[in-house]
Order: structure tokens, then C-alpha cells, then sequence
């Protein structure tokens, strides 16, 4: 979840300058970058608790501890108290807090699937060694394994308290969304209205094959949750307003002004206003309406319009499966391992940068119907690989479906032809990916035996086998 946005406080005074903002998202192919976000959870290695934000071993104290490496540390005043670090920008990244601690890197925009490893595997370097100091680990799965939601921390963030009261009157998974999940998810270009809308009806309906394959959340306070991926079901009962697969995207006519549309209807959750002394706060504007906003008529701010920021926030309180801002991002997959964070834009890089690719994954989804959507993304939770589906005229399963979308993504990444210094293509990341196609298991069920077998039934086992 992001912190306030850098966009403009430039008053909005007419609907034209909302389809603006999306619309200058809009790059020529040369241009197009690869941004990449993942989180993980954190964890003492003497008690397995996640870290607090406050003390000598919390979240703060990690944050400072990372400026060594030359990243800025952003802060907020929390209160009538004085300002705390609350977040780090490096080199066009960020590294934020999520609601309980769960550290975020948002990558920059960089040109290659080589390129992103590399930041990612830099992060998590810097990230061990000022934890190793502090006797904290941080591990990639889908939903925290061990610990219940009330033993979850918080972290002072105003828009998180917001959040934190409104949640619980709109569904019953989404303060559990906030303190126990993690996904990684990449942000890519479009080239024109057109090429967004063909992106958008590809990735949303690939968007599941994405979640069993990354499915990785298996565990509930110990024990097995009956989910491969856990983080995804939640989704299902966290805010009907602002989740789901959104039908209107396959609709004829569907552009900028459509998904426009949908933004203004989602409930607000706050307006971030800039102070004079350069401190801002957060009014609490959850269950508001933005047409009023736009209107003056929002009752928390009298009279007052939006800005271009408040509208850049906004856009950040919806949470489809795949979400539209000035690029797309794929929202369907659990956290996890090095590779799978590696894994996951060279899958989507593959199927989305590459014309002959994208035109093949239509053809693979285009006559899905919407029962047949909904059905994907509501059965592989629970399933994962296992669920059927459909292929052309023949009844499937979603491995095979998963199967079909690699080759078509390893044709496109072989015609990207992003090369590395030693002339190798991105195809290489996709191998974890292909290997779990093949098998048909995925990183839950491997934990799952690991759990019913040489573990004997003790969830500590994962923070030591599977940490960073």
C-alpha cells in the first residue's frame, strides 16, 4: 500500500483532466520499463514474533539502519509526536511499511528482467545485513503462517488507521488483508488506449493461472488452512467496492473513461493534506464519495476540491486483481523465494511486451466466458493447478492452461531478446515456474508435506527453512 503520492497538488476542475492522467501513462515500446513490488514478513529470530515499530530491534530502527546504503529516509509526524521514518527513495525506489510491519521494496523502472534480479537481490542483501544485526529474519509466503491477526503489530500510519476502522464494516478479511498478507506483483507499460485495453483483458483473465502458480499461503495460525493460496480467498471477502475480476473490462467499449468510471464509484478512504509547515495529516474520508469530492461537496473538507494527488491516491484504494493507474499492475501472486520474485515479471514481461505473444494469450482466453472467469479466480485458492478449466474445445486443468501461457511467454522473452552480459535471454527466470508446471505442485503443497512429514506438525520449521 503506498504512501502519500508525489503527483501534483494541482486542482481538478473538470472529468478531462482524470482520462488525462491515465492517459499519460502512455509510452512508445522503446520506453516501456519493468517496475517490480514485493513484500515479506518480518520476524525475531528468538521468538518468531513480528518486529514492532518502535524499539532497538524494530521496523524504525531497520529503516535507519538501511540509510547506510544511501537510501533517504521519508518521515510523517504521528500525532502531536515528532516525525518517524516511515519509508526509504533510492534511485526512482521506495521501501514502505504495510500495515504490520511488512517490509516493501518497490523497484524502480528498469528495462530487463536481468535488471530487476539484480534489485532485488541487492535489496535483500542490505535488508539481511542490517537485520542480522538486529537478531530479525524476513520470510516470502502469501499469509503469515503462525501468528493471529491480534497478535499482529500496527504501524503509525494515518491512512492505516483509517483503513483499520473501516475494514471490519465492509467485509470480514479485510483487517487480515492488511496485517497477514504479502504478494509480489509487476507494473508494466502500454503503448495507447488500444494496447491497455488488450493488456487488461489478457492479464485479468491469466490473472489465476498467476495466483496457483505462485500459490504459497497454506498455513493459518499453525496449522493447514484448506487453501493453497490463503492471501488470495481473502480478497474475496475484503471490500466488494474495490476488489475483484471486474466484467466491465471484457465489455465492448471499454477505455480509460470506463475504468474512470468505476474509480469515481469505489468509496474513498481519505484525502492526504499537505501542511504549511510541510507535515501532513490524513482526513478520514472513508465510505465518502469522490463525484462529491469533485462536486465540493465532501462533508470531511467543506467546500474544498481534489487535487491531481488526491485522485493519484484514490486510484490506489482499489485492489482488482489487476489494477490500472499510469500502467497495469498484476495483483494475483502470493509472495515468496529469490526466483519467484524473479519469476513473476519474466512471466508476464514474456506473455505482455512481446506482440505475437500477447495476440497468442488472447486467443488462449478470449472466448471465456464470464461464469468461466469467475470460476478460475474463485477455485484456485483452494486448487491451484488442480482446478479444471478449459482449452479450446477440450475440458483441462489449469496446469495445462498454466502450461500453454509459459510457452507462450518463453516464445515472447525469446523474442525480447533482452540479453544479459554472458548473452543469456530472460527466459531463465521461468524455470522455477515451468518446473512446478510440469510437476503439478506447487510451493503450499511442498510445504504441506514438509509439514505433514519430516516437520511433524510444527510451523516454526518454515521461518527457519524458508527465510531469506
Amino acid at each position: 500500500m503506498s504512501s502519500p503520492s508525489h503527483t501534483p497538488d494541482t486542482p481538478i476542475t473538470r472529468r478531462g483532466q482524470l482520462l488525462d492522467y491515465v492517459a499519460s501513462g502512455e509510452k512508445p515500446k522503446a520506453d516501456w520499463r519493468i517496475g517490480t513490488e514485493h513484500e515479506k514478513f518480518g520476524f525475531r529470530l528468538d521468538d518468531l514474533r513480528a518486529p514492532e515499530f518502535d524499539g532497538e530491534r524494530g521496523i524504525e530502527a531497520l529503516l535507519e539502519g538501511m540509510t547506510r546504503f544511501g537510501w533517504e529516509p521519508v518521515r510523517e509526524r504521528i500525532g502531536d509526536g515528532p516525525a518517524r521514518t516511515i519509508a526509504l527513495l533510492r534511485d526512482g525506489a521506495s521501501v514502505t511499511l504495510e500495515p504490520a510491519g511488512q517490509l516493501e521494496l518497490s523497484g524502480a523502472p528498469l528495462e530487463s528482467v536481468h535488471q530487476t534480479c539484480v534489485e532485488v537481490g541487492t535489496h535483500l542483501d542490505e535488508v539481511r545485513q542490517v537485520a542480522d544485526g538486529l537478531d530479525i529474519g524476513f520470510l516470502g509466503m502469501g499469509f503469515q503462517p503462525k501468528w493471529r491477526r491480534d497478535q499482529m503489530p500496527w504501524m503509525p500510519k494515518g491512512r492505516y488507521r483509517i483503513m483499520r476502522d473501516y475494514m471490519p464494516k465492509v467485509g470480514s478479511l479485510g483487517l487480515d488483508m492488511m496485517t497477514r498478507t504479502c504478494t509480489v506483483q509487476v507494473n508494466l507499460d502500454y503503448a495507447s488506449e488500444a494496447d491497455m485495453v488488450k493488456k487488461f483483458r489478457v492479464s485479468l483473465a491469466l490473472q489465476p493461472v498467476a495466483t496457483a502458480l505462485f500459490a504459497d499461503s497454506p498455513f493459518t495460525e499453525g496449522r493447514p488452512n484448506g487453501y493453497l493460496s490463503y492471501r488470495s480467498h481473502i480478497w474475496t471477502d475484503t471490500d466488494a467496492d474495490r476488489t475483484g475480476m471486474l466484467d466491465f473490462v471484457f465489455e465492448d467499449g471499454f477505455g480509460y473513461e470506463r475504468y474512470i468510471d468505476y474509480l469515481l464509484d469505489v468509496p474513498m478512504y481519505f484525502s492526504y493534506r499537505a501542511g504549511a509547515d510541510g507535515e501532513g495529516r490524513y482526513v478520514d474520508a472513508a465510505g465518502k464519495s469522490f463525484r462529491d469530492f469533485l462536486a465540493g461537496k465532501l462533508d470531511v473538507l467543506p467546500g474544498a476540491l481534489p487535487t491531481l494527488r488526491d485522485w493519484s491516491d484514490h486510484m490506489t484504494t482499489a485492489f482488482p486483481e489487476v489494477r490500472l493507474k499510469k500502467y497495469l499492475e498484476m495483483r494475483g501472486a502470493d509472495g515468496g523465494p529469490w526466483n519467484r520474485l524473479c519469476a513473476l515479471p519474466a512471466f508476464w514481461v514474456g506473455l505482455l511486451y512481446d506482440d505475437a505473444a500477447l495476440d497468442a494469450a488472447w486467443d488462449l482466453v478470449k472466448d471465456f466466458t464470464r461464469a468461466e472467469r469467475h470460476a478460475l479466480r474463485d477455485g484456485v485458492p483452494r486448487h491451484a493447478l488442480k482446478l479444471p478449466a478449459r482449452i479450446g474445445n477440450r475440458d483441462a486443468t489449469v496446469r495445462e492452461l498454466a502450461i500453454e501461457a509459459l510457452k507462450i511467454s518463453v516464445a515472447g522473452l525469446r523474442r525480447r531478446a533482452a540479453l544479459n552480459a554472458n548473452g543469456a535471454d530472460e527466459t531463465r527466470f521461468l524455470d522455477p515456474l515451468i518446473e512446478m508446471a510440469q510437476a503439478g505442485q506447487t510451493a503450499a503443497e511442498r510445504k504441506l508435506e514438509l509439514f505433514h512429514g519430516p516437520w511433524n506438525g510444527d510451523i516454526d520449521r518454515v521461518f527457519r527453512e524458508f527465510a531469506y
